[in-house]
């Protein structure tokens, strides 16, 4: 299951770091972020060790959700050397976030 993070330590685990990143931005009343949350177990089984994937709960993380301009749970964000690469919203299949990840590799 995915880790959820902070703004305390969204940089050290997002920002640095050496692998591509994906942080689904969710709240725990949606009802399409706890569908996609066997799919992101899914998909961080099948590319352990070639993308981190971090979870951040808008109703807590304000400043995170602000910065990065969220306007709807879920959001998906991948990050490459610190960087937004790609953004996707509301319910995505596995197939479509492979589809994004193989796209920044």
């Amino acid at each position: 299951m995915a880790e959820r993070i902070t703004s305390a330590d969204f940089s050290e685990k997002v920002l640095n770091a050496e692998l591509p990143v994906l942080v689904d931005f969710y709240s725990d009343t949606c009802v399409p972020c706890r569908m996609l949350s066997p799919v992101l177990s899914q998909l961080e089984s099948e590319l352990g060790g070639k993308l981190l994937i971090y979870k951040v709960n808008v109703g807590y993380e304000q400043e995170l959700v602000e910065k990065y301009e969220v306007q709807a749970s879920p959001t998906l964000i991948f990050f490459k050397n610190g960087e937004e690469v790609a953004r996707l919203r509301g319910m995505t299949q596995k197939a479509k976030l492979i589809e994004e990840f193989e796209k920044i590799q």
